[in-house]
């Protein structure tokens, strides 16, 4: 039987990632059978400031991208971007969640919401956060993983302007962020921008680490899989 979980992914940049993930998990279950298609959805902007991600976010853009998913039959439904989910809140991220589940039939979250998931999960209460974004759009993260009981130690904010170049970020890059974004305290570090590439690199990044790696990307596909 194929689990099918759809990604209404905002934009172009690193929406390859779910299909390493996908490769990755019929690797190591290959009497499983995962899909997680993408489901592209319209931006204005990529910018990464507070308005234009919260138009990233707006309704008519998921309810749009809903429609379009049910083409693939999904068992549930992810809202595969950080920044467009927690800058409307903990509570605005769980409303337009269960916006996307009451339109599509079907269970729904989004990556700042897998995020809390997967820290209440391992048992995380303290992280630091590896951010792409600008500091005002990266420390509205912060109330978020706040208001979800989870005390953020270090924010490193690398302003990076746009999804699209957060997009072109090497490994080299990604190790550098992360590694310059930990600290003693931070039990896992959190990298929250759907745009970065990372799935190829978080065993990686946990060893040299060692601790938690949580990527958007990452999360995104756990928390679908988990809401199956």
């Amino acid at each position: 039987m194929t689990t099918t979980v759809a990604m209404l992914y905002p934009g172009h940049a690193a929406e390859d990632d779910f299909e390493l993930i996908e490769a990755a998990i019929g690797a190591a279950e290959p009497h499983s059978e995962v899909r997680l298609p993408v489901v592209i959805t319209e931006v204005d902007s990529d910018d990464h400031t507070v308005e234009a991600m919260a138009a990233v976010g707006e309704q008519d853009r998921l309810f749009d991208g809903v429609r379009r998913a049910q083409a693939h039959h999904p068992s549930a439904l992810m809202w595969a971007c950080t920044s467009g989910s927690f800058v409307y809140g903990f509570d605005g991220a769980r409303r337009q969640a269960a916006d996307v589940a009451g339109k599509s039939g079907r269970p729904a979250s989004s990556t700042s919401l897998a995020f809390a998931e997967a820290c209440r999960s391992l048992g995380l209460s303290r992280v630091a956060i590896a951010a792409t974004y600008p500091e005002p759009l990266a420390s509205r993260f912060i109330g978020f993983l706040a208001d979800a009981g989870i005390e953020v130690v270090a924010l490193c904010a690398n302003d990076i302007e746009t999804a699209a170049e957060a997009g072109t970020f090497d490994g080299d890059g990604l190790f550098e962020m992360i590694a310059a974004a930990d600290c003693d305290s931070a039990q896992a570090v959190v990298v929250p921008d759907t745009a970065l590439h990372t799935a190829m690199w978080i065993t990686d990044l946990e060893a040299k680490l060692g601790k938690p790696v949580l990527t958007a990307n990452q999360v995104t596909a756990w928390e679908g899989l988990r809401l199956t």
